[in-house]
């Protein structure tokens, strides 16, 4: 058995070295999962970890009893992670604070109780607040949490920290679904500071671990804003 990699990190990085490198060429299949498990002296759920990890960034075709094989024609794809608000802003030099407007348990509306899978009649923590760069507004935050996936976050002071902060740095998550789009300012134009018919750029994201719906959140940016994510 070799000493290679242990990790699903690192066999992860194996299989991109020989892809890239042309060893496994597009549309040839890949060795199973036993064989290279064997091959890399690791376990068997630690390379299956791994391929999927590859699979995802649109290198590899996984079919179930057809094994996998080298995609033929890969799609790339962009890479979203979570962004620490504060991190953004402070990044161009302009301070930062968290401005906390609202924060109380409260019966969910149906389209947020669907993306939470809950009972409208199951009570969940709704916060909104303003991230600030200096004394202008950066986004809008109106977040929507489940006690029963995260029962910390009833004593956290989010006076002094932000959900999207708090959320990112202290909560493993395993998945989430990401909705970009844009909506004219209407009821925020006061707080975002533009017009009712401005066009924000909005973001709706729901993270979960496992069977388990963590959060979603509705994060609506000051005009001005742009996305930025690596491919």
């Amino acid at each position: 058995m070799s000493a290679g990699p242990k990790t699903w990190q690192a066999v992860q990085a194996e299989v991109l070295r020989r892809i890239r490198s042309g060893a496994w060429k597009p549309g040839e299949p890949i060795p199973h999962e036993a064989d290279l498990a064997e091959e890399l002296g690791c376990a068997r759920t630690t390379v299956n970890r791994a391929l999927r990890e590859v699979a995802e960034s649109g290198l590899i075709e996984r079919r179930r009893r057809a094994g996998s094989r080298v995609a033929a024609r890969p799609v790339r794809k962009a890479t979203l992670e979570i962004p620490v608000i504060r991190d953004e802003v402070e990044a161009v030099g302009q301070t930062y604070r968290f401005d906390l407007l609202s924060s109380e348990e409260a019966l969910p509306p149906k389209a947020i109780a669907a993306k939470m899978a809950v009972a409208e009649d199951q009570r969940l923590l709704h916060i909104t607040g303003l991230h600030m760069a200096g004394d202008r507004p950066y986004a809008h935050e109106d977040r929507w949490i489940d006690l029963r996936a995260v029962p910390a976050a009833a004593f956290v002071d989010f006076t002094r920290i932000s959900p999207n902060e708090w959320l990112v740095l202290s909560i493993p998550f395993e998945g989430g679904d990401i909705a970009l789009s844009a909506a004219s300012a209407g009821a925020l134009a006061s707080a975002l500071h533009c017009p009712k018919d401005a066009a924000l750029f909005v973001v709706e994201r729901v993270t979960w671990r496992g069977a388990e719906r963590l959060t979603t959140v509705r994060l609506t940016f000051a005009p001005g804003y742009s996305l930025h994510t690596l491919l």
